[in-house]
């Protein structure tokens, strides 16, 4: 890795060091930072507790337990400078654990936690604001679970075995972390060695398809499939007018759709009560990019052609910006497959014009915020 130093127009190697060198301790600070930044390993996940021990009749712990945006529960299992010979019979045991857990008791997992760190909120409220569902109650640990490892190195007889298993359609993945230093100052890098990165999305789609095939009840099973259908006809209509929004993003059973820009992610959303198109900003605790977006509301508006809505969600993490239609202007809404070219014009009609009004102010304050 190397530091670009824009004065002399070169770079400067940063040197490597173990993390024992570096005094830097497993539970202290590699699992600390993740639990905080949960973004480095490559989606958004939400950590639910740390040093997880409440098994029956065994004093074992994992690191961190985290949900995805499936809702399924996430075993992530941190080792500094070597892996150890067991550490994926460790996490396997820990995953057949958490393969009982019911939805009761992943909320009441995540709501001692809330309560541990003084973070006074809702967990089930805070669930469905992370997994975005429009479901009052939501159904959480339907599929396999997973297991991530992170470490700095990995030994062939832990990578051979973690190989062996995604064969047979076990969910892991490994990161590698590497601190380097310059100085006084320190680094770290994240990296997925497996799967590959540029293998990855495809077989995420693949294991996708698998789960859709599993046996669920009927109306799950029909709702889910019409999402798949309705955002590849968006991705289609999107493509025709040569708009790539969603080129590189898969369709999946959410009501939900979107893509990233920085720490912001354009999205088309299905809500209860409306459709919308909005830039969501699902870190930001303290308001700082939406309020610096609000500095250039009017110059937004103007470009746009009409008010948008602008939400700071108070005393959540997220916040957005967003244009949204009432459903009842779509008489048969997303059930009734008679009006979805009329909901897909919409949708990509409103983005192009949101995005166009949007995107430049946002790329100037991403400049300014740094």
């Amino acid at each position: 890795m190397y530091r670009i130093d824009k004065t002399s127009n070169n770079v400067v190697k940063l040197e490597q060091k173990p993390f024992k060198e570096l005094r830097i301790r497993e539970r202290e600070h590699l699992q600390e930072w993740i639990a905080k930044n949960p973004e480095m390993l490559g989606e958004e996940l939400l950590i639910i507790q740390k040093e997880f021990d409440g098994f029956n009749d065994t004093s074992e712990r994992l690191d961190l337990l985290a949900l995805d945006k499936d809702g399924n529960l996430v075993i992530i299992e941190n080792k500094l400078d070597d892996t150890g010979r067991n550490v994926v019979w460790q996490a396997l045991k820990y995953a057949s654990y958490c393969s009982t857990l019911t939805t009761a008791q992943i909320i009441k997992i995540y709501q001692d936690y809330l309560d541990k760190w003084g973070r006074e909120q809702d967990a089930r409220q805070s669930l469905l604001e992370f997994l975005e569902w429009e479901e009052e109650e939501p159904l959480l640990n339907r599929g396999d679970q997973r297991i991530i490892f992170v470490a700095n190195h990995y030994r062939k007889e832990v990578t051979s075995t973690v190989l062996w298993l995604r064969d047979h359609d076990l969910q892991i993945q490994c990161f590698r972390a590497r601190p380097y230093s310059m100085g006084e100052e320190l680094f770290l890098q994240i990296e997925q060695i497996i799967p590959l990165p540029e293998t990855s999305e495809f077989m995420i789609e693949i294991r996708e398809k698998e789960k859709e095939e599993k046996e669920k009840s009927r109306t799950v099973e029909q709702s889910e499939a019409a999402l798949v259908k309705f955002w590849g006809l968006l991705k289609r209509e999107l493509a025709a007018h040569r708009l790539d929004f969603l080129e590189r993003v898969s369709s999946k059973p959410h009501y939900d759709l979107g893509f990233w820009k920085g720490p912001g992610r354009f999205t088309f959303c299905m809500g209860r009560q409306a459709f919308r198109v909005e830039l969501y900003f699902s870190n930001d605790p303290n308001k700082t990019w939406i309020d610096a977006m609000a500095k250039y509301k009017a110059e937004i508006e103007r470009a746009f052609g009409c008010p948008v809505i602008w939400e700071r969600l108070e005393g959540k993490k997220a916040s957005r910006i967003k244009s949204e239609v009432p459903a009842e202007k779509f008489p048969g809404r997303f059930n009734d497959e008679t009006y979805w070219p009329e909901l897909i014009q919409w949708y990509r009609e409103e983005m192009n014009r949101f995005y166009e009004a949007v995107s430049p102010v946002w790329d100037r304050v991403q400049k300014e915020v740094e």
